[in-house]
């Protein structure tokens, strides 16, 4: 949690109308979007003069989400998002705790600032570059740690309808739909003082899950059909390559949670899913695991990545069949509980 000296320090660079910048990372999610959305209506509702800039564009699942229209987008608009950036009085970056998860382009800009950062993160290893530094790996999602946040700056009376539904959006989406290990009794808590305030939680999570094109359904049955399975080593993985995103027309936030599928199976701890971008010239990969089985530590050893014990994510310059060849030499010298 913040300890009482940085939630003075935050008070102090609030207690007077501010621009500020609030960054996700680079392909953001519902926790992206969710937390810095949120905090962009509280914010407001302080009286200061937010944005949220993201490094790249997000999801279409997520259009629907109170202001998203506002957003601006760095790679889109760089020059211009540049501007914005040197304009700033404070910056929020949530949901990352490296500034090399927005891009080297967007780095570059952010490591000339000379204003103050304020990060509010849950993964693992944060770096240096904040002011103020609120970074919990026992939180399930930046949403929840959000709404701490309002509260402890005593400002748990700003949070509305509004705030609520931008926070639950996150919460529901990194917890699994509350089924993963860092789901508390104070995330439920806090979940139902949402409800209380209003949200459609039924509508919210209808939006999310229930919002898919035609072609989003056909590249998961492609994914479903590519599917692998190695018993001895209690894993599973999947792939596509670009030639079969394009030939469903994919579009940004298909292949959102196809990682999930793999780890459905019984006796399956340990699972990946390897998509080929050729733009970027990358292999993206998505692990997830049951149990005490640590895919963070593995994708850093691995796949230049990391994340969480449970949820993690990687990348890879070599081809697709390297890539996945490598991941499966590397099962021999892997335990997997």
């Amino acid at each position: 949690m913040m300890n009482p000296k940085d939630i003075d320090g935050v008070k102090q660079l609030l207690a007077s109308p501010k621009k500020i910048v609030i960054i996700p990372h680079r392909n953001p999610d519902g926790d992206a979007m969710g937390s810095t959305l949120g905090l962009y209506h509280f914010l407001k509702q302080k009286g200061h003069d937010p944005l949220v800039m993201i490094p790249n564009e997000a999801p279409d699942f997520l259009a629907w989400l109170p202001s998203f229209d506002t957003v601006k987008v760095f790679e889109k608009e760089p020059e211009a998002a540049t501007k914005l950036l040197e304009a700033a009085e404070l910056v929020f970056t949530l949901d990352f705790n490296v500034l090399s998860r927005t891009g080297d382009q967007m780095e570059a800009v952010l490591q000339n600032l000379k204003v103050p950062f304020i990060m509010i993160d849950h993964h693992q290893k944060p770096g240096d570059y904040a002011l103020h530094t609120f970074s919990d790996t026992s939180f399930g999602s930046t949403c929840e740690m959000i709404y701490h946040f309002i509260v402890a700056m005593g400002e748990k009376s700003l949070i509305d309808k509004t705030i609520a539904t931008c926070l639950y959006t996150g919460i529901v989406t990194d917890s699994g739909s509350f089924r993963y290990p860092l789901t508390t009794g104070t995330t439920h808590r806090v979940v139902a003082d949402f409800i209380d305030l209003g949200i459609d939680n039924t509508a919210i999570h209808s939006l999310l899950f229930d919002n898919h094109s035609h072609n989003r359904i056909l590249i998961l049955a492609r994914a479903l059909q590519n599917m692998k399975v190695l018993p001895a080593y209690k894993t599973s993985y999947t792939s596509l390559s670009q030639e079969e995103l394009n030939s469903f027309g994919h579009a940004k936030g298909d292949t959102e949670g196809i990682v999930n599928y793999g780890l459905s199976m019984k006796d399956i701890a340990f699972t990946a899913f390897f998509t080929e971008n050729k733009d970027e010239g990358i292999i993206k990969i998505s692990f997830r695991s049951k149990g005490n089985f640590d895919v963070n530590q593995y994708a850093r050893e691995h796949f230049s990545g990391g994340g969480h014990i449970n949820a993690a994510g990687g990348k890879s310059t070599e081809s697709l069949e390297a890539t996945i060849q490598k991941f499966i030499a590397t099962l021999a010298h892997t335990k997997i509980d």
